[in-house]
């Protein structure tokens, strides 16, 4: 006769695995990517009267990235190691040229009388613009601001940017706003 062998009882074996498995979900940690650090204007007051803000388009700095990766900037070619500068430029209109950006004086705390630019970046892509490019024309940008700012509050305070306490921060970030609009991808010349 065959010799008998004895079950081992299995029914807490499921219990235990979904215990282990809570246990390290809980204790374990996971990278997180942090994306673009862009804030979202408040939305609309529903009773609010809808206004067309006109833009002059000298004010208006137009960034156009194709499915090919190339860069349109104010209807010419450009490369993007000269993407920075050119936005600096831009921004500052150091020779008060009619092709750039006007200037509209304000009274800012801590800072007193200062030109701020009425300019705004406009960025937009092709919905084939690789994401490796479309993050290099946003660095570019965004570190064109960065250097404005930097420059501005050494000279006004002394320190970088990133070194000044809050209201010397908003008082810089008055000066030089950060005006980056981002329009809808298109298919510019896709199927």
């Amino acid at each position: 006769m065959a010799r008998k062998i004895p079950e081992v009882n299995a029914s807490s074996t499921a219990d235990i695995a979904f215990l282990l498995l809570i246990f390290f979900l809980m204790t374990s940690t996971m990278n997180v990517d942090t994306g673009l650090t862009r804030m979202l204007p408040p939305m609309p007051d529903p009773k609010q009267k809808q206004e067309d803000i006109e833009v002059k388009r000298r004010n208006i700095f137009t960034v156009l990235i194709n499915k090919s990766d190339r860069l349109l900037v104010r209807g010419e070619p450009m490369e993007v190691s000269m993407l920075k500068e050119k936005t600096k430029e831009f921004i500052v209109n150091p020779n008060n040229d009619p092709n750039l950006s006007e200037f509209e004086e304000k009274d800012i705390p801590l800072i007193g009388k200062y030109r701020v630019s009425k300019g705004v970046v406009s960025l937009q892509n092709d919905r084939g613009t690789s994401y490796d490019m479309y993050m290099k024309v946003q660095n570019e940008l965004v570190a064109a601001y960065n250097d404005l700012r930097n420059e501005l509050s050494t000279s006004m305070f002394g320190r970088p940017f990133n070194k000044l306490d809050k209201k010397e921060q908003e008082a810089i970030s008055k000066a030089i706003p950060l005006k980056i609009s981002e329009a809808e991808p298109k298919n510019v010349g896709g199927k």
